[in-house]
């Protein structure tokens, strides 16, 4: 009798743990904390086929860590259980027709728009912050504590592990979906060596809806689940660090910094949530501005508008080159004086890539 009670009783701690740990995340303003297992072996053979077809474009690290990031254990050994973290980021004063509101703004070609999660503070460095409070408070608990925290900074393969620690589930634009939160959230985890129960994975709840698929501009969706980076408005404007192809510039729009349409059109965000949190309430300039003005910012006043934002990671040069593209896009509406008067004025810029770009917009 004995040894079936043992067992009985450690499951029993552990899921008490569990439950204590999603209390403290709720605490720390997580709008769900779930637990995964580390073999994600099933995942493999999907990300090779990414990788295989270059679908990653320029992002070589996605690359080089070859298959550690499906291999939680190898990353960080010693981890036996992975803790999976949500927090939702829509600013606290959003209205409910937010996604409309968004979508209008694509039709006003001199706005700039910035994708919403990076109007306010980076999100990288609030989600660390509180993961790790989450990890201390654990640590607290149960004693020495074997972990390491990450948010979107090392090979993790976070939709994974969200999917099946009960965040959600996949959409066809291979981001998370949750019936409560749509998708407007980040995602963050703690590598531990301490076993605790997996949670429950969610039934995908998407049917035959291919909003996402649809609305694209680029079409960088080339099937239910799969993201041609390549293509994605929020690779060339983020991670792409050379010239933007010229068949896909016009495609761009007014997007300066990354792009919603996916989420916009995504019906699920409806039931997206606010966030409590000041850090991600917008700041002045990145939310309403004109591309005129962020076009004249000079590089100083762009490390000092951008400092804690997650903007600035991209440096002077091609926060320059984006604007240019929407500057030149502008000019396919409309022949403004205005916007060619601040193109010219960028002409003779150092930066070969800013010039390029310049060109390119003038000639529209």
């Amino acid at each position: 009798m004995g040894t079936t009670k043992e067992p009985a009783a450690e499951r029993a701690a552990a899921e008490t743990l569990v439950a204590q740990i999603q209390q403290w995340g709720r605490a720390l303003s997580f709008s769900e904390i779930g637990v995964a297992g580390v073999d994600l072996s099933s995942a493999e053979p999907g990300l090779q086929a990414w990788l295989a077809q270059g679908f990653h474009g320029d992002m070589g690290y996605m690359a080089s860590h070859g298959l550690k990031r499906a291999r939680p254990a190898e990353l960080i050994p010693g981890t036996v259980s992975v803790i999976t973290a949500r927090m939702d980021y829509l600013p606290k004063d959003t209205p409910d027709d937010w996604q409309a509101n968004e979508l209008a703004r694509l039709e006003r070609p001199g706005e700039a728009i910035v994708s919403v999660y990076a109007r306010g503070r980076d999100y990288h460095k609030v989600l660390r912050a509180r993961l790790q409070k989450l990890a201390d408070r654990i640590a607290e608990a149960v004693g020495p504590l074997g972990h390491r925290v990450f948010t979107d900074s090392a090979p993790v393969l976070e939709a994974e592990l969200a999917s099946r620690s009960g965040q959600g589930w996949r959409g066809k634009h291979t981001l998370i979906l949750n019936r409560e939160g749509g998708s407007m959230f980040f995602l963050g985890e703690i590598y531990l060596d301490l076993a605790l129960p997996p949670s429950a994975p969610v039934s995908s709840h998407c049917g035959a809806c291919t909003a996402c698929i649809d609305i694209c501009p680029t079409q960088a969706i080339v099937a239910p689940h799969k993201l041609d980076a390549r293509r994605c408005i929020s690779y060339l404007t983020i991670e792409h660090a050379g010239p933007i192809p010229e068949d896909l510039r016009p495609l761009l729009g007014n997007r300066i910094y990354g792009c919603d349409d996916c989420q916009l059109a995504c019906p699920w965000n409806k039931f997206a949530q606010r966030s409590p949190l000041a850090d991600f309430d917008p700041r002045e300039g990145l939310a309403g501005a004109s591309l005129i003005e962020l076009f004249a910012w000079s590089e100083d006043a762009f490390l000092s508008r951008t400092e804690g934002s997650p903007i600035r990671r991209i440096g002077h040069e091609r926060w320059l080159r984006n604007i240019a593209v929407a500057m030149g896009n502008a000019l396919r509406n409309e022949d403004a004086a205005d916007i060619r008067a601040a193109l010219a004025q960028r002409a003779q810029h150092p930066s070969d890539l800013v010039r390029a770009h310049v060109e390119w917009a003038l000639a529209q």
